[in-house]
């Protein structure tokens, strides 16, 4: 498997590929990043300083992405943003490999924390998380997605 920065050209394939995730998972509703006006041009939301996002891809498939931004409700914090995988990417350790990737894109971009809001309905990606090292916060007053109900920060 390789990472590539997001261009436009993965844009489409990752929006679908995102909201089918959202959907099977029961999260295909407001107040998810389902309705995030810039999930089908992602890669002008990134394409910022202090903004990385990544496809993974196997051969020309895409098979996941995983992205970070910076963070305001925590000083020197970036969010660790959409991680997602498809279906025959999961159950061979690839999400552990995402996080460690992006927590590694992170320092290289001076953040001293990473932060990540994610849902009880999505128990492979919270059992990643708690695995790598996050710990459970209280949800920060900075939240946008209102449907989220687990936090998380990890000090880099």
């Amino acid at each position: 498997m390789e990472y590539k920065p997001l261009t436009p050209q993965y844009d489409a394939a990752l929006a679908k590929l995102i909201r089918s995730i959202l959907k099977d998972n029961h999260l295909d509703i407001p107040g998810t990043a389902y309705y995030d006006e810039a999930l089908d041009h992602m890669s002008s939301y990134y394409d910022e300083p202090g903004r990385a996002y990544y496809v993974l891809l196997e051969g020309d498939t895409l098979a996941g992405g995983i992205g970070i931004a910076g963070f305001d409700g925590i000083e020197g914090c970036c969010e660790l943003q959409k991680l997602y995988l498809a279906d025959s990417a999961r159950g061979s350790g690839t999400g552990y490999e995402m996080v460690g990737f992006i927590e590694d894109k992170a320092r290289e971009l001076s953040y001293k924390r990473i932060y990540l809001e994610t849902h009880t309905n999505l128990e492979a990606a919270i059992h990643i998380y708690e695995r790598s090292g996050y710990k459970r916060i209280d949800r920060p007053e900075s939240v946008i997605h209102s449907t989220m109900n687990r936090f998380y920060l990890k000090e880099l």
